[in-house]
Order: C-alpha cells, then sequence, then structure tokens
C-alpha cells in the first residue's frame, strides 16, 4: 500500500483485499476502453431482471425519462467522488467518508456495502430458482426449465434444486481464496448476458414482423392499474440498476491517466442506457401487462414451438448461468467487509482457513435460507434501491461535498448535492411507504 492509503487504513477498512490486489498488480495499464468494460459489468447484473416491470408501470416515455435521469445525477455523484478523491488522501469509498465524518462515516460505508451484496447473493438465488424451479405469480404457475423437462417432481422443487447449486456449483467458486482465481468464470458471465441481451430482442423483433407482440403503453395507465405513488415504487429498481459507485475507486487506481474515469463513466453510463432501455422496451413488447418482476420466468409461455421452446430455455439459462458465475464475485467483497469490520485485527482472511470456510459457510446458508423463505424479486430490488443502493448512489456523495472538508465544493455543488440528496430521500420515503402501506 502507498502512504496515504496506510494512513487512512485504520479508517477505511472496506474493500481491504481488493486495494492489496490492485497494489500487487502493474498500475496505470487499463485503457479507457477497459474502464468501460469494467463499469458496464458493474452495472449490468441482476437488476435488469426486473427493469421491464418497470418500464410496464412507468410506461415508455417516462421510464426513458427516468432512466435518463438517473444516469446523469449518478454521472454527478461520480464526479463529486473522484474530485475529492483527487484532493484528499484515501484512495477508497470508505475512507473518504472517514476523512469527512471519522469512523462512523465509514461504518457507514461498510454496512451498506454488505446488506447490498447480501442482497444481490440473495436475489440471485432467486432467479436462478424461478429459472431452473418456476415460480407463482397471481395464481397462474410458471414452470421452471426443469419442471418442464421432467415434470414436477420433489427433487426439482426450488428447496431441493437451490441446495444442489449452493453445494456443487457456488460453494467451489466461493471457496477460491483469491479474486484473481474467478477472471475465467467472470469472462464466461459477461459472454452470458450479452447473449440473453441479444436473444431477448430478436424475439421481440420477430414477434413484432409477425405481429405478434402485446399492447404497450406509452404512459401509465392511471385510470386502471397504476397510482402516482406506484411510481415511485419503480423508481428504485432503475436505480439498483446504475449503481456501482463502490467500484469507482479500484477501476479509477488502473488508469494510466486517472482524469480518463470521467469520461469512461460517461460512456458507460449512454451505454447502459441503451441497454436497459433496450430490455424494458422489448420485454415489455414481448409481454405486455403479463410481465412479472423477473422477466426470465415469462420465457416459460411465449412459444408452442420445439425451437421456440429451446430458444426460450437458451435465454433462461444462459442469464441463470450468468448470475451463478457473478455471485463469487459479489460474496468476495461481502466476505472480506464482513472479516475487516470483525476480524481487523487478525491474519489477512485467506491465510486462515478455519474462519475463511465459517464466514463463506455462513453467507452460503443465510443466502440461501432467505431465498427460499421470501422468493419475490421485486421487493428486495424495491429495497435496496431504496435504501443502501440509495445511500451509496446519492446521498453519501452529496454529504461529502456539503461536508467539504478540503474547500473546494463551490455554491453551485452545494445546491446540486443537496438538490440529490432531497430526492433521494424524498423518492425512498414514498416507496418503502407504499409498499408497507398500499394505497387503494
Amino acid at each position: 500500500m502507498t502512504g496515504t492509503e496506510a494512513s487512512a487504513s485504520d479508517l477505511s477498512p472496506l474493500l481491504s483485499d481488493a486495494d492489496s490486489l490492485e497494489d500487487q498488480s502493474p498500475r496505470g495499464l487499463a485503457s479507457v476502453s477497459g474502464a468501460v468494460f469494467n463499469i458496464c459489468t458493474t452495472m449490468i447484473g441482476a437488476g435488469i431482471m426486473s427493469i421491464p416491470a418497470a418500464v410496464k408501470v412507468l410506461g415508455i416515455i417516462p421510464g426513458f425519462a427516468v432512466m435518463f435521469m438517473i444516469a446523469v445525477l449518478v454521472e454527478v455523484a461520480v464526479e463529486f467522488l473522484l474530485r475529492y478523491t483527487q484532493h484528499g488522501k484515501s484512495t477508497t469509498y470508505a475512507g473518504m467518508m472517514a476523512e469527512s465524518f471519522g469512523l462512523s462515516g465509514s461504518l457507514a460505508v461498510q454496512i451498506s456495502v454488505m446488506i447490498t451484496n447480501l442482497g444481490c447473493l440473495i436475489i440471485y438465488l432467486i432467479i436462478i430458482g424461478d429459472v431452473l424451479c418456476g415460480s407463482q405469480s397471481g395464481g397462474t404457475l410458471h414452470l421452471g426449465v426443469l419442471q418442464e423437462w421432467f415434470g414436477i417432481q420433489w427433487w426439482n422443487s426450488r428447496a431441493y434444486v437451490l441446495l444442489f447449486v449452493v453445494l456443487f456449483v457456488m460453494l467451489p467458486l466461493v471457496s477460491l481464496p483469491h479474486m484473481n482465481s474467478l477472471r475465467h468464470s467472470s469472462a464466461i458471465s459477461i459472454l452470458l448476458a450479452v447473449v440473453f441481451i441479444a436473444i431477448s430482442s430478436a424475439m421481440a423483433i420477430y414477434a413484432f414482423c409477425k405481429g405478434k407482440t402485446q399492447t404497450i403503453r406509452l404512459l401509465p395507465d392511471f385510470a386502471n392499474q397504476v397510482s402516482v405513488f406506484d411510481l415511485f415504487t419503480a423508481v428504485p429498481v432503475l436505480v439498483t440498476g446504475f449503481c456501482f459507485t463502490v467500484n469507482v475507486h479500484p477501476i479509477r487506481s488502473e488508469l494510466s491517466r486517472p482524469s480518463d474515469m470521467r469520461y469512461a463513466v460517461r460512456v458507460s453510463l449512454a451505454i447502459c442506457i441503451a441497454i436497459y432501455f433496450s430490455i424494458g422496451f422489448f420485454g415489455y413488447m414481448l409481454f405486455g401487462d403479463s410481465i412479472l418482476a423477473d422477466i426470465l420466468v415469462n420465457f416459460d409461455q411465449n412459444s408452442d414451438t420445439a425451437i421456440g421452446r429451446l430458444v426460450n430455455d437458451t435465454v433462461r439459462l444462459s442469464y441463470a448461468m450468468h448470475l451463478a458465475l457473478v455471485f463469487p464475485v459479489i460474496n468476495f467483497s461481502l466476505r472480506a467487509t464482513i472479516d475487516e469490520l470483525l476480524f481487523a485485527k487478525k491474519h489477512v482472511l485467506a491465510e486462515d482457513s478455519s474462519r475463511f470456510a465459517v464466514l463463506t459457510c455462513i453467507l452460503l446458508a443465510v443466502s440461501y435460507i432467505i431465498a427460499i423463505v421470501l422468493p419475490n424479486i421485486w421487493y428486495f430490488f424495491q429495497f435496496l434501491g431504496s435504501t443502501t443502493v440509495v445511500c451509496l448512489t446519492f446521498i453519501f456523495p452529496g454529504a461529502i461535498v456539503l461536508r467539504d472538508v478540503h474547500g473546494i465544493s463551490t455554491r453551485k455543488d452545494k445546491m446540486m448535492a443537496l438538490l440529490v440528496i432531497m430526492l433521494a430521500i424524498l423518492t425512498s420515503i414514498i416507496a418503502i411507504a407504499t409498499n408497507l402501506w398500499p394505497v387503494g
């Protein structure tokens, strides 16, 4: 670690394992295109599954407008982080919060990252369970791939299948002690995500040419299905899709010119807007009002031909496999953060096999149990998007600007930071209240 990083280590244990890996690797070798690739990979995760459902609630035009607005606010927040990183001593997110708010600030970031990452692990297992074992929504049974192939059996129920996946797929991957060991599985996961997006869009275009697409709304259906408050429950789902602030500092540190990070962020946000809107539009076009919180479940009923069923199964399995391979990456940073919080004075986690095994098994067990008990991902996306993701993406960066320990914020910066914080808090409060006390 460098001198400045060492001085902040006591205040910013978050992602220290990742920092150590960066210190062991050559710096300044990453290109702008590589940074764009890494940022996009961070954003394009499980959140893409619920974007069509959010577009159904918002309508096509407001859906695109909200995506664009969120992307602009994310860019503003990242600009704040990059500017204060340049003027401060710390090179981690938690370290920046420690510079502004002390240990409580660092702890707030750590807790938010732990909740967000654990939530993602649970979401990944839920989606994999939906794909393989099916789900039930509104009294309609949506069969999983295994049930379609072998019929409904005791052994292909969600509890047994996820247990098998956790023990024989997840456990070997999460047992790898170093992030670098996951580089090949991560590359495959990105390819699988691209396959899912390409096939889904092609299916929608083909259905449109055949006149089989569903009726879509350009605006929210306030007359029948949607209230004004329902719109706020869809916004956190979109916010979750644009969350990548935790990886800003590791990606920036590898660029030959850190100033290029701003350009990389803009390009990445533009790419993700295009991808998210494409999935939202084409997914909504395919399934209309029958779209579910997890669009993968809808693919069990979109074709009555052998080729169509094969394409549907390919779409679902490709993304389920993608999530299975992303799972250990998310688990790695979560496990390292928890270890640094609970065992700050112990030896490096990778060198303590007992502690490593216990933490790994506990995280897998907790993720599995919650994924079985609460199988609806819409509520998870709303919760994460309304709480910890909002904090990491908007509230914490805005708070750093308002605190302004380096004296570099202008009046315009502080007004923008205040606006971002107020919008984030207002949207979150309404979304949470609407879920707890449904209107109508």
